[in-house]
């Protein structure tokens, strides 16, 4: 009975949590917001926003999805030929603009929207995508276990220490550090430990311009 009441405890302030955190970011972003919708507007052609389909939180029983939103990075309709791929170095796909704002992560930006609805936490594993997601979990052992009960982050623990995925291996080796944010969230204080480290990581990360 006390696991249980220390594990909603947990998850009662993680979700207060992200929404004081989603809602100051928006707070103190918003005179940014602007600028980038220009940039990406006047730059090339196609919408402001970019939605896709992403898996969230899950259970074994049931998979939900849900439309994460970000600053659009890359030229419309750039994965017609393609297909879904993951990004390369020098990604012809990718604007200029969208190169900048991958590499300081502020394409991430609208996903504070997300975690205001739910759809996200500002911390845990990223949401990874449908049309990749039988694939991987067919080829990477204990792939969806790593967002049963989880709910997926703009930022993590894989995040920081990796960054983007190029290809499997990449996936892979996310795989164990998405697992050990898991294990965090079984006290108070190994949560917030963890979530204030991801955090000045993440920060370092955008000055350092790491995205891809």
């Amino acid at each position: 009975m006390n696991n249980v009441a220390n594990h909603t405890s947990i998850w009662l302030a993680k979700r207060l949590f992200d929404l004081c955190g989603a809602l100051a970011g928006l707070l103190v972003l918003m005179p940014m917001i602007p600028f980038i919708a220009i940039a990406i507007k006047v730059t090339s052609p196609g919408p402001i926003f970019y939605k896709q389909l992403r898996v969230g939180k899950s259970t074994p029983e049931k998979m939900v999805f849900f439309e994460i939103i970000k600053f659009r990075t890359m030229y419309q309709d750039a994965e017609q030929r393609t297909g879904a791929v993951w990004a390369t170095e020098n990604d012809p796909r990718i604007t200029p603009v969208g190169r900048f704002l991958r590499k300081t992560r502020l394409d991430e930006i609208p996903q504070l929207i997300n975690v205001v609805l739910g759809d996200m936490s500002l911390i845990g594993p990223r949401p990874e995508r449908p049309s990749f997601y039988s694939k991987l979990e067919n080829a990477i052992p204990y792939f969806a276990d790593r967002t049963y009960g989880v709910m997926p982050g703009i930022t993590g623990l894989a995040q920081v220490n990796q960054g983007y995925d190029t290809c499997i291996d990449d996936v892979r080796r996310k795989v164990g550090y998405d697992h050990s944010y898991a294990l965090s969230l079984c006290s108070m204080k190994s949560w917030l430990t963890m979530d204030m480290s991801i955090i000045s990581k993440t920060i370092i990360v955008m000055f350092d311009g790491r995205g891809r």
